[in-house]
């Protein structure tokens, strides 16, 4: 069992939640580090950020070492064989954390999930075979896994079209490359998704910027606004 979630509170009356994956070998707090570092919970005080942290598995990429992980990972080529069942246990994981925060009382459209590289390879995944249409995708370098899948696998696809989605990647990314990220782009836009946008970064590697985190943050800004 993996340890409690991290969690900024809203400092005002709760009407929304964010919750966010971070990546392989990562832990919750360091993104709750820069969601506080980069203002964006003082720029929606009415929205709870949560920052769950992922089990302790052993990854094969890695030479078996166990260290945080939500799925295993076999290799960074995009034919490199994807551990089907632990993607989709993870993206049930996030779709009942959703889940708890519907039963709490907001909407489900009020819900924005989000994650960096595997966690945001969860975090699409989850949304897009979610029975709810949900407030937003934040994907930040990262891919749609088990793509072959879709469209097929997409839940109400029709009622999601408007689901609004944010991926943004480094064009010096080693790990997750960029036209692995483009790749997830088409595929994306080919399903009729139409409130989709995909920022470029340049000389950004595998992490973030202030570019992208200000983005991130007009993007929670504009999707999760204050309600009275």
């Amino acid at each position: 069992m993996s340890k409690a979630a991290a969690v900024i509170p809203a400092t005002v009356k709760h009407t929304a939640s964010i919750i966010f994956l971070h990546g392989l070998g990562d832990v919750g707090s360091s993104w709750q580090d820069a969601f506080n570092m980069y203002r964006i919970a003082k720029a929606a005080p009415h929205v709870k950020f949560i920052f769950p942290n992922a089990p302790v598995q052993r990854v094969t990429l890695n030479m078996g070492m166990p260290m945080p992980t939500w799925f295993d990972i076999h290799g960074l080529d995009q034919n490199a064989k994807e551990d089907q069942e632990g993607i989709e246990k993870s993206s049930k994981l996030l779709k009942d954390l959703v889940e708890e925060e519907i039963k709490s009382g907001i909407p489900a459209e009020r819900v924005i999930v989000g994650g960096f590289s595997m966690g945001g390879a969860v975090a699409i995944h989850a949304a897009l075979t979610s029975p709810h249409t949900l407030g937003g995708v934040l994907a930040l370098s990262t891919w749609l896994p088990l793509s072959t899948t879709f469209p097929k696998a997409l839940i109400s696809g029709d009622k999601k079209m408007n689901l609004p989605i944010l991926q943004c990647h480094g064009d010096e990314d080693p790990m997750v490359q960029l036209r692995w990220a483009r790749l997830t782009e088409e595929g994306v836009k080919a399903m009729g998704f139409k409130q989709y946008t995909f920022k470029e970064y340049r000389n950004m590697g595998h992490s973030s910027c202030d570019q992208e985190m200000d983005d991130v943050s007009a993007f929670v800004v504009k999707n999760l606004p204050k309600t009275d």
